[in-house]
């Protein structure tokens, strides 16, 4: 981290600013450092906002590294106050929605990638394990996402009467069960396995199909139907 620069960026040649190029070729057109600039509008004593962007990137290498990381690992950057963290914070959550967000006339689930493409822009980078079920109408439309319990680092424990509840609440007619490994790896425990079962057995009971059950790991996915296990 040895970036400084004690020039501000409003002394900088118009052409040279991130805002100014931004505006005149695209956001497209600048670095990760410039975007977070951008984001971050100042940097801290003898450094300017770029320079403190490149620090972020030179440390963390990745976009990606940075999201979900603990705010204490954001402090150790000199001009880092929580104001700039909430920024970048806000930023990538907005992002994960985005990604999440369902195009009219395409939130069809055909297949357990259809799923998977969905639900793991939210799920992938996770450090605990969080469980969310899709709610399909008789058509596999997807009704709506919902959230049932976030657990610890390497264990959810989600509730199979509460999972049936809001589907019936619903008028879902069909279910599809998906949960993350931190640990970036899908295959599935023994746990997974006899959840899998009893959420089968009480979806039966209810005529309350269940499509599958996906366990989300970094770009991959393990899908029960797939390996017929359902």
């Amino acid at each position: 981290m040895k970036y400084t620069c004690k020039t501000s960026i409003k002394k900088w040649p118009k052409d040279e600013r991130p805002r100014e190029r931004l505006f005149k070729y695209g956001e497209h057109t600048l670095t990760n450092a410039e975007l977070l600039a951008i984001l971050f509008r100042t940097g801290a004593v003898g450094l300017d906002a770029v320079g403190l962007g490149r620090q972020v990137m030179s440390y963390f290498k990745t976009l990606r590294n940075m999201n979900h990381v603990d705010v204490r690992e954001l402090r150790k950057f000199k001009g880092m106050g929580d104001a700039k963290i909430a920024q970048l914070k806000a930023s990538f959550e907005i992002a994960r929605r985005f990604m999440c967000e369902r195009k009219e006339g395409s939130d069809v689930i055909k297949s357990p990638k259809d799923a998977a493409d969905l639900l793991m822009p939210r799920l992938r980078d996770l450090k605990k394990e969080v469980f969310q079920v899709l709610l399909l109408d008789s058509r596999n439309h997807v009704i709506d996402i919902i959230e049932i319990e976030e657990g610890t680092v390497d264990a959810a424990s989600p509730q199979i009467r509460e999972i049936c509840v809001k589907a019936l609440q619903k008028f879902a007619v069909s279910v599809i069960a998906a949960h993350n490994h931190p640990s970036g790896e899908p295959e599935p425990s023994k746990e997974d396995a006899v959840f899998t079962e009893n959420l089968v057995t009480a979806g039966n009971a209810l005529q309350l199909n269940v499509l599958d059950h996906l366990i989300i790991g970094d770009n991959k996915y393990y899908s029960f139907a797939e390996h017929k296990r359902l």
